[in-house]
């Protein structure tokens, strides 16, 4: 593979990142493992540079964890996210995800969200700190003008929205919530990009991006103008997007290649 072509490298990025969380969702991979990078490029079949970016990726998912010497673990979930049930021979196995649970988590992560957004509009930001919050905005709305959006964009998506999120937290200016939003997105699924790449193959697909794309650039709008509830509302809404493109993706389970741990989630949700 020539990995200087950044389509076939995204590509190859996004067999590694399916297949590897495949093995941790499945438990074949159990919490607190240590992934090698030599290891997963033989499990994956991909080299190296992609292999790296997928594992930032899944770290970002919320599925792995640094480690301080280098490299990542499975991320051991203590939380009551996960279902386990118990092996005759000792120890426990992944059973299932709750959906209930996840739309839990997903509310969460947009309650700080707006809260972010809100500190950063009250505060007051400075253009030049706003700025790369906009460039951020104007790569997305070039990808989102894409019609359809190939696969592969949405696996572009998926990096280009977590660093529009994390740029948004920044400007909050609060060390104490900005922890909190990292360990609420790092809950099962309650990523900002969580359910993007099974999202990409339905086909109300193109339609959801452009509804986030508006929220994004409301949200900007909002800080730049100081509108502290404005700004936190749209993110409130901004993070339900993540729970609708859960309810389609479960309602659409044909493609569970995108998403391998649509299996493990159990629907629906009982009101």
């Amino acid at each position: 593979m020539n990995e200087r072509d950044p389509d076939r490298a995204v590509s190859h990025t996004v067999r590694a990142q399916l297949a590897l969380r495949d093995l941790i969702l499945s438990g074949r991979l159990r919490s607190g493992e240590r992934i090698s990078e030599l290891g997963a490029v033989e499990t994956t079949g991909v080299s190296r540079t992609p292999v790296r970016m997928a594992l930032v990726r899944l770290e970002e998912e919320g599925l792995l964890e640094a480690i301080p010497s280098g490299g990542f673990m499975v991320k051991a979930f203590t939380e009551r996210d996960i279902l386990e049930e118990a092996i005759p021979s000792g120890g426990f196995m992944v059973k299932a995800f709750t959906e209930r649970d996840i739309l839990d988590s997903i509310e969460l992560r947009g309650v700080l969200e707006g809260l972010a957004a809100r500190f950063a509009s009250e505060r007051g930001v400075s253009a030049r700190d706003l700025e790369p919050l906009k460039e951020s905005l104007a790569e997305l709305d070039e990808l989102v003008a894409q019609d359809p959006v190939s696969v592969d964009a949405f696996s572009s998506y998926v990096t280009m929205n977590a660093r529009f999120h994390a740029l948004l937290t920044e400007l909050s200016r609060s060390a104490p919530l900005i922890r909190q939003i990292d360990r609420a997105s790092a809950l099962p699924f309650a990523s900002p990009s969580g359910f993007v790449m099974a999202q990409s193959v339905l086909p109300e697909a193109h339609q959801i991006l452009i509804i986030a794309q508006d929220h994004h650039r409301i949200v900007v709008d909002a800080i730049e103008n100081r509108e502290g509830a404005r700004a936190e509302a749209v993110m409130r809404e901004h993070a339900r997007l993540a729970a609708r493109n859960l309810r389609l993706a479960l309602r659409n389970r044909t493609h569970l290649d995108l998403l391998p741990a649509l299996a493990l989630i159990h629907s629906p949700v009982t009101e």
